[in-house]
Formats: C-alpha cells, sequence, structure tokens
C-alpha cells in the first residue's frame, strides 16, 4: 500500500515562499510521474505540477510557471514543490499523487496567502 504524506504548508503573506514535500512510502512506481495538486475552497482539485522519477521531466499549469519548482530525491522518496511569489489565489490544500492520481490520496497541507 502506498502512503503519501505531505508538508510544509502554513500562512504566509503575499509575494512570500513556502517549500512542500510529500514523502513517498510503500510500493511505488518509477513509471508514474509524481505531481502536486491543490484544491481550493469550493473549487474542484487542480493540476499544479509533475516530475517524473527518472529523467526529472517538469510541467506546470500555466498559473505558476515561473514561480514554483518541482524537484524530487530518489533516495529519498521524496518529492518537493518550491512556491515563489505566492499570491492569494494560491491558497488550498496541496496534495501529492502519481500524475494519473493513481495512489491513496493524504490528508494533504494547507497553504494560506494573505494579502
Amino acid at each position: 500500500q502506498v502512503q503519501l504524506v505531505e508538508s510544509g504548508g502554513g500562512l504566509v503573506q503575499a509575494g512570500g515562499s513556502l517549500r512542500l514535500s510529500c514523502a513517498t512510502s510503500g510500493r511505488t512506481s518509477v513509471s508514474y510521474a509524481m505531481a502536486w495538486f491543490r484544491q481550493a475552497p469550493g473549487k474542484e482539485r487542480e493540476f499544479v505540477a509533475a516530475i517524473t522519477w527518472s529523467a526529472g521531466i517538469t510541467h506546470y499549469v500555466d498559473s505558476v510557471k515561473g514561480r514554483f519548482t518541482i524537484s524530487r530525491d530518489n533516495a529519498k522518496n521524496t518529492v518537493y514543490l518550491q512556491m515563489n511569489s505566492l499570491k492569494p489565489e494560491d491558497t488550498a490544500v496541496y496534495y501529492c499523487n502519481a500524475r494519473t492520481g493513481t495512489y491513496p490520496w493524504g490528508q494533504g497541507t494547507q497553504v494560506t496567502v494573505s494579502s
């Protein structure tokens, strides 16, 4: 059973930065790219960024390009999301999962950006 544990969220002022971590355990597959998603109140969960385990190829939603950076540490089975120049519209619960959403969802980590 795969387990995903997100951490690193918090309250930050607009323009600030946060670094999220996603620790993975269990039988994860390197065939799946890992991704970050977010869900704002009253909205559906949306894709934010993805990275392949092997080549480290990345992909971002347009709204975070140039501000967020996804990375991974294969030895630690951990995926990160560095978020800079945060905006109030980035406020959401952030989750990690395979790009396909294959694994059981974790509890997420709350990111709140004040204006």
